[in-house]
């Protein structure tokens, strides 16, 4: 891995990341602090496997 696959796929996570976020926002009714700590962590965790696996997929 070099830098730029390095950045992009950082740049992929994040991506995943905030899309799911955005989504999960969407979804709850209220916005309280521990909703948001769990919201972003479980978006995180997906965002990773979202990654994962599509890197899995891509090297088939």
């Amino acid at each position: 891995m070099n830098r730029r696959t390095t950045l992009l796929d950082a740049g992929e996570i994040m991506g995943w990341w905030a899309a799911l976020t955005v989504l999960w926002l969407v979804f709850i009714s209220a916005v309280t602090t521990l909703e948001l700590v769990v919201g972003t962590s479980a978006a995180l965790v997906a965002a990773v496997a979202a990654w994962g696996a599509r890197r899995t997929v891509s090297r088939w």
